[in-house]
């Protein structure tokens, strides 16, 4: 089998549609410090403006936007029949399964969720690089085919190819499995967090006569300074029997007598 041909990223325009500034400014740093061409707007109509005279090889539009969200955008260019080829990558947080239902029908063909890795953003791309002309040539051998489900009490057509519905539901579930890696590594890490507050081990020096403590970095300092600053205990002060009767022997009598008066 002969291997596709990957496009030179100095050929690739991306298109970017993301309201937000600081993301915009962020996802295009990324893209251009790879070496693609990147367009950036920050509204669906400026996009589709941008669309009637150039076409870029990828989109990458953001859902959440006001007057026409990233969905409704996605449809509108799958819809025309010189711009429906573009793969579209959408933002999304995936956090309704309508989302992904919702993508199928607008012919959506990668889901990355916010906030992406930089890396998983990077291969995403690549993987719609390597697969643009087998796509081409799978459009050639299957036409569009329709299929009708039921969803939350309503009805949905679905005309995506089967292949793009396919590269969807893969990029879904990548991104699920992604997020669960991110969560367990930040789990793993929560918990090794809260062992080192809670727990002190090791030989810990004290001084035999003041009773400070010498901490990691070689200074001396009061006990509870150094139990606050590697527990979470907290401390409230009183005085003992035996130093009330060392220092105020008046006061511990008078305690004392009135206790076994009780």
């Amino acid at each position: 089998m002969n291997e596709v041909p990957k496009q030179r990223k100095e050929d690739v325009t991306i298109l970017i549609l993301e309201d937000s500034l600081t993301q915009g400014e962020k996802l295009k740093f990324i893209l251009e410090e790879e070496g693609f061409n990147v367009k950036w707007v920050v509204d669906a109509e400026k996009a589709l403006d941008y669309l009637q005279s150039e076409i870029p090889t990828i989109i990458i539009s953001d859902v959440m936007m006001p007057i026409m969200d990233g969905f409704e955008f996605c449809s509108r260019v799958k819809q025309d029949e010189r711009l429906n080829h573009i793969p579209i990558i959408v933002l999304t947080t995936l956090s309704e399964p309508y989302d992904i239902l919702r993508g199928l029908e607008v012919g959506a063909d990668n889901f990355i969720t916010k906030p992406y890795n930089r890396d998983y953003l990077l291969s995403r791309i690549e993987y719609l690089l390597i697969n643009l002309k087998l796509r081409v040539i799978s459009e050639k051998r299957s036409p569009e085919m329709g299929i009708e489900i039921f969803f939350a009490g309503k009805k949905h057509r679905i005309t995506s190819e089967r292949l793009q519905i396919i590269d969807l539901l893969f990029s879904t579930y990548e991104a699920i499995i992604q997020k669960n890696i991110e969560l367990e590594q930040l789990n793993h890490e929560l918990k090794l967090a809260n062992e080192k507050i809670r727990t002190l081990s090791g030989l810990i020096p004290i001084c035999s006569k003041c009773k400070k403590v010498r901490n990691d970095e070689g200074y001396w300092q009061e006990v509870e300074d150094y139990v606050a600053a590697h527990t979470c205990a907290d401390f409230t002060h009183g005085i003992c029997s035996d130093c009330m009767r060392e220092l105020y022997p008046e006061f511990y009598d008078r305690k004392s007598k009135k206790e076994k008066s009780k």
